[in-house]
């Protein structure tokens, strides 16, 4: 990172003049950067020590030791050229410099500390006390900018959907006589006619119900002649619509009393009616079943199959008496479309009685017809409880109690969901918890075992990137959406103006976080202490944490003997 304004404070070194006597004279350092910076997890010094001519003696050697915080650096080694050892040598006359590099681990102690150095001067093995160095600054303390980032990970949930309507049908059936059509008045009397009557009556209040057809299926039974039993079939189905279409008009359903609402249709001789009614049939052995069934099934002659049937002999008689007379018959079937819970339905019944509804409704409620994150948990609660094998529910919930910052609870029911099903959304979701709780290795390796590369796992993998120092590519990750994270990224890769478009664009720009980073912009930027100022004051009034951090931030630190800068964060 470049900061000009530095140059005018520090002029790239502090100087430091030996006077005790002569036997080092007049070292001078100069530091990058300056202030220091974290860069990742760690601060990176480099140190020059600058010896004049003559400023070092052939057989004098001195050892630097550095502080930062309260961290003690690499004892640094400078030595004259008479001098044997691991040191830098220096050469008497010239004079020389001698560079130190040195890569610190980050700790919070740093952030208002300076590096200084003290250091002990031999004179071959002997310490010269008197001309020990004395404690000089080297470098201001530590721009910690990065950990501005917020660390909050955008969560995955899952959706649902469920139909809106639902075709159905209902049905009833009218039986007849052996080699008969006519419609038998007690057979229009039967139960399940007159439930289908009283269906259609109550179908005509209901405005979830729409009747579409009206079906008459006729058929016959697998004995006799087919061609007969063919055109009995449909005799019956014409049959059976007159009479029902007479119910119709009794019942004042006039509606339903034309022609042009049924579809009649032969079905012919109903073997498959056959089979379920044969299975049915408890007073017929299972071998005798069996034997039936390959009677009918042995030749594709209708007429040999009913002359084999007939030679059943008992067997046949009791097909006759059992199973057949319940397959000559016209089946009338209702066919209808009923819509599903309304929107306001749905929502009223997610809060009323969740554990009445289906994954699916629960799911699709929250997740589509519910703004409201707080109603939402509840909903993916009450999923989660009624089925806890159901990794939709389960995830969601605990992505829900995330973004109401309840960790624990988040944790708890994530785990749930990797252990019923493995699958990213839940591993992107654990990775923020890992996250929230510190543990940013945790959080990373989650992430990279997520397949799916959604706009939401790149911003969340862009946050760790600001953190380990990957700025350009952070700002990338974090997708085309204005973020208080791209920005921050933007402006610590240097692009000062993206930075201040893109958080003037994002939904934090007027929050004490966005206000703050404005105040780091304005003073990079050399925008003037009055607009570091404002911005500062704006922050400040938002949450009282940015003043005690601003007091000591290094990003301001040419402002900090500026009486109005000092009035607002003191």
């Amino acid at each position: 990172m470049k900061f000009n304004f530095y140059n005018v404070l520090f002029l790239g070194f502090a100087a430091l003049s030996v006077t005790s006597c002569d036997q080092l004279k007049e070292l001078s350092y100069s530091t990058t950067p300056n202030p220091l910076e974290l860069h990742g997890d760690s601060v990176a010094i480099t140190v020059t020590v600058n010896i004049p001519p003559k400023g070092i003696k052939k057989k004098v050697s001195a050892e630097i030791t550095p502080m930062l915080g309260d961290t003690k650096l690499t004892t640094w080694k400078i030595q004259g050229e008479k001098v044997t050892g691991n040191g830098q040598t220096i050469t008497f006359k010239p004079g020389g410099t001698a560079t130190f590099t040195e890569t610190v681990a980050y700790n919070s102690s740093m952030e208002a500390a300076d590096l200084k150095l003290t250091g002990k001067v031999f004179k071959g093995t002997k310490e010269k006390t008197k001309e020990a160095l004395p404690e000089t600054k080297l470098a201001d303390a530590t721009i910690i900018t990065p950990l501005l980032v917020q660390p909050t990970f955008k969560m995955l949930t899952e959706t649902a959907t469920i139909p809106r309507s639902f075709e159905k049908s209902v049905a009833a059936e009218v039986n007849y006589l052996k080699g008969k059509s006519d419609v038998r008045a007690a057979e229009m009397k039967d139960k399940d006619v007159t439930d289908l009557v009283a269906w259609i009556q109550a179908a005509q209040s209901n405005p979830k119900i729409k009747i579409n057809s009206i079906d008459v299926k006729g058929y016959a039974s697998p004995d006799g002649e087919e061609t007969f039993n063919n055109n009995l079939s449909g005799t019956r189905s014409k049959a059976t619509r007159a009479a029902f279409m007479d119910l119709m008009k009794k019942n004042k359903l006039t509606m339903y009393a034309d022609t042009t609402n049924y579809v009649t249709a032969a079905l012919g001789e109903d073997f498959e009616g056959f089979k379920v009614e044969l299975e049915r049939t408890a007073s017929i052995l299972q071998a005798d079943k069996d034997l039936f069934l390959r009677v009918l099934t042995m030749s594709a002659d209708p007429k040999q199959r009913e002359k084999d049937l007939v030679a059943l002999g008992k067997g046949f008689t009791q097909l006759e008496k059992e199973v057949f007379p319940k397959i000559r018959r016209a089946v009338i079937v209702v066919n209808y479309t009923e819509q599903g819970l309304s929107d306001d339905e749905l929502r009223a019944k997610a809060a009323a009685s969740p554990a009445e509804m289906s994954g699916d409704e629960l799911i699709f409620t929250a997740s589509t017809l519910v703004k409201d994150i707080a109603e939402q948990g509840k909903i993916y609660d009450a999923a989660a409880l009624a089925y806890p094998s159901d990794v939709r529910a389960l995830n969601n919930a605990g992505a829900v109690a995330y973004m109401q910052g309840n960790v624990a609870k988040a944790k708890t029911n994530l785990e749930k969901a990797l252990n019923v099903k493995d699958n990213s959304k839940t591993k992107n979701n654990l990775a923020g918890v890992a996250m929230s709780q510190g543990d940013r290795a945790t959080a990373k390796k989650m992430l990279s075992q997520v397949k799916d590369k959604s706009a939401e796992v790149s911003y969340n993998n862009a946050v760790i990137m600001i953190l380990e120092g990957k700025y350009s590519a952070a700002a990338s990750s974090c997708g085309s959406e204005a973020s208080f994270n791209k920005a921050l990224a933007q402006l610590l890769n240097g692009n000062l103006d993206e930075a201040s478009k893109t958080l003037s664009s994002s939904k934090d720009k007027d929050s004490a976080d966005g206000y703050y980073l404005k105040a780091i912009i304005a003073a990079r930027s050399n925008a003037g202490v009055d607009a570091v100022v404002s911005n500062l004051k704006s922050a400040i009034s938002k949450d009282k944490k940015y003043k005690e951090k601003a007091a000591k931030d290094r990003e301001f630190i040419k402002f900090m003997s500026d009486a109005s800068f000092s009035a607002a964060v003191n």
